[in-house]
């Protein structure tokens, strides 16, 4: 572990990101450009003390998962966050673990879609990060663990999650998601990691079985549907999708589809942040993404 580099590596990063592109705002009284080391703390979620205590050299070697927080709420590239990992004295995440960090570029444009609902999602549907207003939404879906990060998988073994969709659509949001994994799974068919989740789906789930065996397959490129909320009812959306060149990483756009679903969105940010200022007022994380 390299301390000194990783300190000043962490601290000049810091000062170089303006608060407008971590969804910070600036105020009049504000004397430094950069971040202030609580606002990276709160971002990456982790304590003011640690962080100062990297900045200054004075820290234990951080884990993984911590480094990869950082990463997140510094907004690093994908060469820097490498950087970052081996400054750290960890070697950067293999193939599968990069692919399970959203892109820096992607969460940029996170931040820039600003009260829009969006959020970076794996080509397997696992949610790797959320605007502020995909949380309000939809949920904190960034924290599941195992088999649960996948949407897929949570619809065909948690038969609660499907009430985000009202009855009606539920049948066609089934099939979509079984098509959109029988895509990925056509491009990635030697990949452990497909191929396990799609034999403990087959286990777990007769519905599943029957809808895989159809062989219907498509990628999702643009969609409207209802998303359920519990505190505002039914809203309206139009879903839009931009992919990666190695169709590895989606940005997910949620826009109101009509006056009466940009009403309860409107609804739903105020009652985050009179209820919760500065934090998620809806985190039903079991919610499969949209």
């Amino acid at each position: 572990m390299q301390r000194e580099q990783l300190a000043d590596f962490l601290r000049r990063r810091r000062e170089a990101i303006r608060p407008a592109e971590a969804g910070i705002a600036a105020g009049p009284r504000r004397r430094t450009t950069g971040l202030r080391r609580e606002e990276v703390a709160m971002l990456a979620g982790m304590s003011v003390d640690y962080v100062v205590r990297l900045e200054q050299g004075r820290s234990s070697q951080p884990s993984v998962q911590l480094l990869t927080a950082l990463a997140r709420a510094l907004r690093l590239s994908d060469d820097e966050r490498a950087h970052l990992f081996h400054l750290a004295g960890h070697q950067p995440p293999p193939a599968d673990g990069v692919a399970r960090l959203a892109r820096a570029g992607l969460v940029r444009m996170l931040d820039l879609l600003g009260d829009t609902p969006a959020m970076v999602i794996s080509d397997l549907g696992e949610v790797l990060a959320q605007n502020r207003m995909s949380i309000l939404l939809v949920g904190d879906q960034s924290g599941l663990a195992g088999d649960r990060r996948y949407p897929i998988y949570r619809w065909f073994t948690e038969p609660e999650v499907r009430a985000v969709h009202p009855p009606a659509e539920q049948e066609r949001h089934g099939r979509q998601l079984v098509a959109d994994l029988r895509a990925v799974a056509g491009r990635r068919s030697t990949d452990p990691l497909v191929t396990g989740l799609l034999s403990r789906l087959r286990q777990a789930s007769s519905e599943f079985r029957t809808r895989w065996d159809a062989h219907e397959v498509g990628l999702r490129r643009a969609d409207r549907k209802t998303l359920v909320h519990p505190r505002v009812g039914g809203i309206l959306v139009d879903c839009e999708t931009l992919v990666t060149p190695d169709l590895g990483q989606q940005l997910l756009v949620l826009t109101p589809a009509d006056a009466d679903a940009r009403e309860r969105l409107d609804l739903l940010r105020v009652l985050g942040v009179e209820e919760f200022p500065g934090q998620p007022a809806h985190t039903t994380s079991g919610q499969p993404a949209p």
